[in-house]
């Protein structure tokens, strides 16, 4: 399995499908990361020059840690839009994954930045398989699966299939520990600390799921995308 979890955030990706990662991992899955902004909006205290230098090292961390290949696309933060020239760049990234796979936000999301991605995931992913349409790689073969990740909270989110993380929460916690910036930001700006929520999430995920820790997705069905039998670890 070849596996592209895209985050519109250099942190989304360890909040909402770490765990899953981690799995596809220990399964012997290639595993890549793509984060579409800079993250250059999230904090009170530091400058937005400073903090993208920061959060992109931040995301390279995590993606080491995780053992998986960065594409880092650096869109302002906040200002995440399918465009032409964005739609281009993610897909010579889906090009050069190759993924079977492909993890994204849910539509549904509570920021514009994750609602933005799932259009760019959703049509680049489909384009990627077009020869017609020229980028640096060549086309893909097979249109990859599509999942939508779970909501921040679960807000507005019907899962379809879960994901046992109840071994795997450990490391999903050391993953999202890179991002030293935002949990101090969380903790300032939103009083939330981020680890006691993704905690509480997968708790409850994993009381729908009959298991002691999960996360939760939905398959993106299509002409083309619907497996059939589980991709899922």
């Amino acid at each position: 399995m070849r596996v592209l979890a895209i985050g519109a955030h250099p942190d989304d990706l360890e909040i909402l499908c770490g765990g899953a990662l981690f799995r596809f991992k220990e399964q012997g899955a290639k595993i890549f990361s793509c984060v579409l902004t800079d993250g250059s909006a999230g904090h009170r205290l530091i400058p937005a020059d400073k903090l993208r230098q920061i959060r992109k090292r931040e995301a390279e961390s995590a993606a080491r840690f995780l053992g998986a290949k960065l594409f880092w696309m650096g869109v302002k933060d906040e200002f995440l839009f399918d465009d032409e020239h964005t739609r281009l760049k993610l897909i010579e990234f889906i090009r050069q994954a190759k993924p079977d796979l492909v993890f994204c936000h849910s539509e549904k999301d509570y920021h514009q930045d994750h609602q933005a991605a799932f259009k760019l995931c959703f049509a680049a992913s489909f384009i990627a398989g077009l020869k017609n349409v020229k980028t640096h790689s060549e086309a893909l073969f097979k249109t990859p699966f599509l999942y939508e990740m779970d909501t921040l909270t679960g807000i507005g989110f019907e899962p379809e299939e879960y994901v046992d993380i109840s071994e795997a929460f450990k490391y999903k916690l050391k993953m999202l520990s890179k991002h030293k910036s935002q949990l101090k930001w969380l903790k300032d700006h939103d009083k939330i600390d981020i680890a006691d929520l993704i905690y509480s999430q997968a708790h409850f995920r994993g009381y729908q799921s009959g298991v002691e820790l999960a996360e939760s997705f939905r398959l993106v069905r299509g002409w083309g995308r619907v497996p059939v039998k589980r991709v899922l670890p």
